[in-house]
């Protein structure tokens, strides 16, 4: 009865072909079921399966017989039925997607494998990862094995509790070690990828800052500004007034700053001598440029034309800042205190 039924499903699965002929093979499969089928069509859809058909029959046979045996019967009619129409339901992938994956390997169906491999990925738990993984590496299916592996480093505390993890480390020891190496070298991109990023956002920052500084130098911003530009006509507050309202503060600073002036210096003023020294070294047109130039980027004695400027008072009379009596107050405050600045 099982026999007529498997029959019949065969057939219809041939029934999208036109006048084929009477099936002249048959595939046996576990518990002794066969499916007839056609030689032609088979040997068409897969090497292996051709390479099988060009073997001469047995002696004492008269029909040739092909087994494929270790899978579920309904894997296999699932699987000739792709040979015939190309086609794998979503039932039949849900079902038997390993096994087709298996059988698309063994016999060398290309197509139907990127279909399971797509669909076994789909369908990942975190009981099935392991023994999936395994499978993805036997059966030579990159994506599904890449795709597996991110799955267990992803939930590796629940995968490392499953049956499937415990009996991987016992008989492949091997593949433990390659998760584990995987592991670590998705943590360590995971750290590059968060560095390379907060370098960006820095640069980005600079960036800003030097504009802000050229444009504080050249127009003025709100409180500070050059001295031949009168405040009435001064901008109001630019786009990137956030990053030019810091710098503007980090000027003050460097007018006000009583440890500065007593030669001790403070971690502001060395902030914004370093975004000097940076304009220095990038400016391309120094001869024009109203920012103060660095005459030596080295950082111990000589030849600083930020620090002579400010020994000097030039700084003040350079540039216009505008500070309210409470800000001299706090300005002092911050020189004799280094610890708030």
């Amino acid at each position: 009865m099982e026999d007529n039924n498997h029959n019949s499903t065969s057939t219809s699965a041939m029934s999208s072909a036109s006048e084929l002929p009477e099936p002249d093979v048959q595939i046996l499969t576990s518990g002794g079921v066969c499916i007839p089928a056609h030689s032609s069509i088979l040997a068409m859809v897969s090497p292996v399966l051709d390479n099988i058909m060009e073997r001469p029959i047995k002696h004492g046979s008269s029909e040739r017989v092909i087994p494929i045996l270790g899978v579920p019967c309904d894997a296999v009619t699932a699987f000739i039925k792709y040979l015939y129409n190309s086609m794998c339901t979503e039932e039949q992938m849900e079902k038997y997607g390993i096994h087709l994956l298996v059988l698309s390997h063994v016999y060398l169906v290309p197509q139907l494998k990127q279909r399971c491999s797509r669909g076994v990925s789909q369908r990942l738990t975190v009981e099935n990862v392991v023994d999936v993984l395994q499978l993805a590496r036997l059966c030579d299916a990159p994506d599904l094995y890449l795709k597996c592996l991110k799955q267990v480093t992803a939930r590796f505390k629940a995968v490392e509790q499953t049956e499937g993890w415990k009996f991987m480390q016992e008989h492949d020891p091997w593949l433990e070690l390659h998760i584990l190496r995987f592991m670590d070298e998705a943590e360590s991109r995971k750290k590059r990828r968060w560095r390379q990023r907060k370098e960006q956002r820095l640069y980005l920052q600079l960036s800003d800052g030097l504009e802000c500084l050229e444009h504080i130098c050249r127009e003025g911003c709100t409180t500070v500004g050059p001295y031949d530009v009168e405040t009435a006509k001064k901008p109001s507050p630019c786009d990137k007034y956030s990053t030019c309202q810091g710098v503007q503060m980090l000027i003050k600073h460097l007018v006000l700053c009583k440890r500065r002036a007593s030669g001790v210096g403070c971690c502001r003023c060395n902030r914004m001598w370093q975004l000097l020294r940076l304009h220095s070294s990038i400016c391309d047109h120094p001869d024009s440029c109203r920012a103060i130039q660095m005459e030596s980027t080295t950082e111990n004695g000589g030849g600083c034309e930020v620090e002579a400027a400010c020994e000097e008072g030039l700084l003040g009379q350079s540039y216009v800042v505008a500070v309210s009596p409470q800000e001299k107050e706090r300005g002092g405050a911050e020189g004799n205190n280094g610890q708030n600045c």
